[in-house]
């Protein structure tokens, strides 16, 4: 099916697909994704905002594809690509929000839900897994033709993979209002800390009304399988994937753009906010007595909490043995991550000696 004669004899689209709005919101897509390059690379926050650069290439291929896509929709390779990489990218977008959250645990260590240490490798095994459900069943769909069968083998694991995307987000809003609560009673909430609680509500809503989107669009292909002509409106009109995918993910995309957690969170994990909510120590980091094999089977370390007596150190509460940040704040804004200091002169900015 990749001849010009089947380009011309075979629509895989169930519409004509447009050629001019690929083109521009890939465009789009694009330039946040530089933007996201330019402001890790300006505030060093690689380690926490990878994902969103890696998300925001997926994705930006995704729609380029579906650009060439549109003037070729009957081959079914460019169909399948472009397909894949378009379900594949708000995954990873939400790796970046799942990392933002430990870093934001390391900060306010004293109000973690769990290990902060452990939240990176909890919900990104997670979402890889979602990951993985999500390309298979993509893959599988895009190249089903008149199979029945496969079409609804993919079908099924993208609904699998859209479920447990949808449970991991509702998870993530649970950590981060319980983070809030607990900022919010100890009077501990700073202007960095709001905003970064903020975004993490806001993007895990887009995703969060993009797996319905998507879960509703699964049933109406169930209802329609074999379908070639007035498939249901999902199906059969383009805009709805623009506004409920392409939307939704761009407004995610350029929201952790203009409140890029650079601005509002050390890079350094072991620095975190003291109770006063201003002042900012560099701490020893979180410290589990437990084992690994412990803490990766009760992350959230229950039987301490059932006992009374959580297995991790409360290190804030000796706050004189661990020194001041003396180059400013985050909470207050007086604190920066840019490169406009030399890591020269970094080193030569006094921490205040332990009492």
């Amino acid at each position: 099916m990749t001849s010009n004669n089947s380009d011309a004899e075979v629509n895989l689209y169930l519409y004509d697909p447009s050629h001019i709005l690929p083109a521009v919101f890939a465009a789009l897509v694009g330039l946040s994704l530089l933007l996201h390059v330019y402001q890790n690379y300006r505030y060093r926050f690689w380690r926490v905002t990878f994902f969103i650069s890696w998300g925001g290439a997926l994705f930006t291929a995704g729609w380029i594809l579906r650009c060439i896509s549109s003037y070729h929709p009957g081959n079914l390779n460019l169909y399948i690509a472009s397909t894949v990489f378009i379900y594949v990218g708000p995954p990873v977008y939400s790796a970046a929000a799942y990392n933002l959250v430990g870093r934001l645990m390391n900060y306010l260590p004293m109000h973690a839900v769990l290990n902060p240490n452990r939240v990176l490798i909890f919900f990104v095994y997670v979402g890889a897994a979602v990951e993985a459900t999500t390309v298979a069943g993509a893959a599988k769909n895009a190249s089903a033709g008149s199979d029945l069968d496969k079409y609804k083998a993919g079908g099924t694991l993208i609904a699998a993979g859209l479920v447990l995307q949808a449970v991991v987000e509702c998870c993530v809003i649970g950590v981060v209002a319980i983070i809030h609560v607990r900022c919010s009673r100890a009077q501990m909430i700073s202007p960095n800390v709001r905003t970064i609680c903020i975004t993490l509500y806001g993007t895990s809503i887009l995703v969060l009304l993009r797996c319905i989107f998507r879960a509703v669009e699964a049933f109406e292909m169930f209802g329609n399988l074999g379908c070639r002509e007035n498939c249901g409106s999902i199906l059969s009109n383009e805009w709805y994937l623009y506004v409920f995918e392409l939307g939704l993910m761009l407004l995610f995309t350029w929201w952790l753009n203009l409140m890029h957690p650079g601005r509002h969170l050390p890079r350094q994990k072991l620095r975190y906010l003291c109770p006063d909510g201003r002042t900012e120590r560099m701490g020893p980091g979180w410290i589990d007595r437990r084992s690994q094999w412990e803490t990766f089977a009760d992350p959230l370390d229950l039987k301490g909490v059932l006992k009374g007596a959580p297995s991790h150190e409360k290190y804030w509460l000796r706050q004189d043995e661990w020194p001041v940040c003396n180059d400013g704040s985050f909470a207050t804004g007086t604190a920066t991550n840019t490169r406009a200091v030399s890591e020269d002169e970094k080193d030569l900015i006094p921490l205040s000696p332990p009492v």
